[in-house]
């Protein structure tokens, strides 16, 4: 598939989500895949190698949560290669994202895409999320693939502000999961999620605390 093809591809799912792109950020996104596909050449970093497929599970499946991002502080636990967090911050200039992984080839690699592409909003952290303290809390905690709900609050309920949300960005719904949260947590809401180019179910978990 073209560059061409493949920029059409992202602004028409965006859009289809309703995420505008402008020309700058669709080109700011394929550079990053780009660059993900070079590095992993050398570095194993995703299993995720196709152009189209790097579009539609990276990018899109990415942005799906963009209309659930609760206030300006946004926290990415065990953002691997910079997913969720990085397309999400290109998109969103005026929150601030910190981006925490435990793997120091992964944050080498969100690091020098930071500086490649002059992303000012994003801060990368090399740091076990269950044993890092930031000066000051966030509003909006998400994580993609990080196991089940409890394990999320476990590791990163420290993290979140005390009127904060939690997003647990999940394939199907995880009803057993949801009625085992620890004390102190609820579900807020269930969001039903439809990336362009999946035919997997995807869903987001939006967790507060409780009372």
């Amino acid at each position: 598939m073209s560059g061409d093809a493949l920029k059409a591809r992202l602004v028409a799912g965006a859009q289809e989500m309703g995420v505008a792109l402008d020309a700058a950020q669709a080109d700011a996104m394929l550079r990053l895949t780009a660059e993900l596909r070079d590095w992993n050449k050398r570095i194993n970093l995703t299993a995720i190698t196709r152009p189209a497929d790097m579009v539609d599970k990276h990018l899109l499946d990415s942005l799906s949560v963009q209309p659930l991002l609760h206030g300006r502080r946004i926290a990415d636990i065990g953002t691997g290669a910079g997913f969720p967090g990085l397309p999400l911050a290109i998109v969103n200039p005026r929150r601030s994202f910190t981006l925490i992984e435990a793997t120091g080839k992964k944050c080498m690699f969100v690091r020098h895409v930071v500086e490649l592409l002059g992303i000012e909003n994003v801060e990368v952290v090399q740091a076990r999320a269950e044993s890092w303290k930031p000066k000051a809390l966030f509003d909006c905690v998400i994580a993609r693939a990080l196991g089940k709900l409890a394990d999320f609050v476990r590791v990163a309920g420290h993290l979140c502000a005390r009127d904060g949300r939690m997003l647990a960005m999940k394939g199907r719904h995880p009803t057993a999961e949801m009625h085992a949260l620890p004390s102190g947590w609820r579900v807020l809401a269930l969001h039903d999620l439809r990336v362009p180019g999946l035919a997997a179910e995807r869903c987001a978990v939006e967790l507060g605390r409780a009372g």
